[in-house]
C-alpha cells in the first residue's frame, strides 16, 4: 500500500495549504496584535483541514483493506465449497462401483442429495444415473414381479455379505435409481384446472428438476414409471422395458427416441405430449401400446414398428407427419377421433383391415402433403363436411389415398 503514501501526503499538505491562504488572505486590515491571533488561529484550522483529509484518507484504506478481506473469505469459501462438492461426487461415484448393494444404494441417496442441493450439478448426476442404468445387466428368473427371495449364508445370525452383484440386490439398487428420476422429474401441476396448458401453472413439487436431459439407450428399464414427468430430449434407442413401462400425461420438450426399444409388456403413454419428434422406428410392443390422447407436435415415427398386441391411438393428434410405413399390427388397431394435420404414411403397413376409425379427422393441407392410406381404408367426407376415414371390405373399391387428399368439403 505504499504508492498511496505520496498522494495522500500530497492532498494533507495541499488541504493544509489551501485552508492558510484562504483564511490568511486579509490579515493586512488588521490590527498588528489581532494579526497575530488570526494566524495561530488560521494555523491551528489548516492542520485541523489536514488531519480531516488524512483521516478520510485513512477511512478509504480502512474499507479497502475490509474489502480485500472479504473477497479473500468469499473465495476461501467458494474453494472449500467446490472441494467438497468434488469430494462428495467423487466418494458418492466410487460406491456406485461397489460390489456391496448398500454401498450403492448409499451412493445414489449421496449423489440424490448432492444434485438437490447444488442445481448445478443437476444434469451431471442424472448422467451418471443413467450410466450406471445403461451398465449391462440381466434381470434374474421367476414369474414373481418382485424377483423370488434369494437366501444368503449368515455368519452369528447376521446375513453375510454377496461376492459380486447379485441379481436381486442389483434388481432393487436400479429400481431405487429409477425411482430417484422419476421424484424429480415429476411435475405437479394437480392444481391447474382441466384443458389449460400445464406450463402455465408454478410446479407443486419442490424437488423438480426442470431441462432434464435423459439418455438410457439400450438400458434395461424395469417396470420404468414416468408419469407426468417432463424432459427435454429422451433417448431411449434399443432399450429393453422389462414390465410394464409407464409414460402418461409425459412431456417431452426435446426429441423422444425410441427407435429399436422393446417393450415386453404394456407400454402406456396415455396423454403424453411430444413437442418433439416421436421416433418409434423398429419398436417392437409386446404388450398393449396405448396413446389414446397422445400429442405429436413434430414428427411422429412408427417405421417398421411391430405392435404384437392391441395398438391404440384413439384421439391422438398428428400435428405434422405421421409414418407407420411397413408397421405391423398384429391385434386390435384403434384410431378412433384421431386428427391427422400432416402427411400420413401407411405404405405396407399390415394387419389394419378391422382398424377401428370411428371419428377420424384428416385436417386440410398443401397440395404437395402425401398421405397413404391402407389399401382396405377408404377416405371419406363427414355430414360435417370433413374428410375421414372407414375400413372397407375387400373389392370394395378401398385404396390409399393420393397426394394432397384432404380438407374439408367446399
Amino acid at each position: 500500500m505504499w504508492w498511496w503514501a505520496l498522494p495522500a501526503a500530497l492532498l494533507v499538505g495541499a488541504a493544509v495549504w489551501g485552508v492558510s491562504a484562504w483564511l490568511l488572505q486579509d490579515l493586512g486590515t488588521l490590527p498588528v496584535p489581532e494579526q497575530v491571533s488570526a494566524r495561530i488561529e488560521a494555523v491551528r484550522t489548516s492542520l485541523a483541514a489536514g488531519a480531516g483529509v488524512g483521516a478520510a484518507m485513512t477511512l478509504l484504506l480502512a474499507v479497502r483493506r475490509q474489502r480485500h478481506q472479504e473477497l479473500a473469505t468469499a473465495h476461501t469459501t467458494h474453494d472449500a465449497a467446490e472441494r467438497r462438492v468434488t469430494e462428495l461426487y467423487t466418494k458418492a461415484a466410487e460406491q456406485l462401483g461397489n460390489a456391496q448393494a448398500p454401498v450403492r444404494l448409499a451412493g445414489l441417496y449421496a449423489l440424490e442429495r448432492l444434485a438437490q442441493d447444488t442445481p448445478v450439478l443437476r444434469q451431471t448426476i442424472v448422467d451418471v444415473i443413467c450410466s450406471y442404468l445403461r451398465m449391462p445387466y440381466t434381470p434374474p428368473d421367476g414369474t414373481d414381479p418382485a424377483g423370488p427371495a434369494v437366501p444368503r449364508a449368515t455368519v452369528a445370525g447376521v446375513s453375510a455379505p454377496a461376492t459380486g452383484h447379485d441379481p436381486q440386490e442389483e434388481r432393487q439398487v436400479r429400481l431405487t435409481a429409477q425411482r430417484i428420476l422419476t421424484a424429480h422429474l415429476h411435475y405437479d401441476d394437480s392444481s391447474a384446472p382441466r384443458r389449460r396448458w400445464p406450463s402455465r401453472h408454478p410446479d407443486r413439487n419442490p424437488r423438480h428438476w426442470p431441462d432434464i436431459q435423459l439418455d438410457l439407450t439400450g438400458a434395461v428399464l424395469i417396470d420404468f414409471d414416468l408419469r407426468t414427468c417432463r424432459m427435454g430430449t429422451a433417448e431411449f434407442g434399443g432399450a429393453a422395458f422389462s414390465g410394464t413401462a409407464r409414460f402418461d400425461g409425459a412431456a417431452f420438450s426435446g426429441t423422444a427416441w425410441f427407435d429399436g426399444a422393446t417393450f415386453s409388456r404394456d407400454a402406456r403413454f396415455e396423454g403424453a405430449t411430444f413437442s418433439g419428434d416421436a421416433m418409434f422406428r423398429v419398436a417392437t410392443f409386446s404388450g398393449t401400446a396405448v396413446f389414446d390422447g397422445a400429442t405429436f407436435t413434430r414428427y411422429a415415427v412408427f417405421s417398421v414398428a411391430t405392435f404384437s398386441r392391441a395398438a391404440w391411438f384413439d384421439g391422438a393428434t398428428f400435428s405434422r407427419d405421421a409414418r407407420f410405413d411397413r408397421a405391423t399390427f398384429s391385434r386390435d388397431a384403434r384410431f378412433a377421433k384421431a386428427t391427422f394435420s400432416g402427411d400420413a404414411r401407411f405404405d405396407e403397413a399390415s394387419g389394419l383391415e378391422t382398424a377401428e376409425l370411428t371419428g377420424v379427422r384428416i385436417a386440410p393441407v398443401a397440395a404437395y402433403v402425401r398421405r397413404v392410406w391402407p389399401p382396405c381404408w377408404r377416405v371419406e367426407v363427414t355430414a360435417e363436411g370433413w374428410q375421414t376415414l372407414r375400413v372397407v371390405a375387400a373389392g370394395d373399391g378401398g385404396g390409399q389415398a393420393a397426394d394432397g387428399e384432404a380438407g374439408p368439403a367446399g
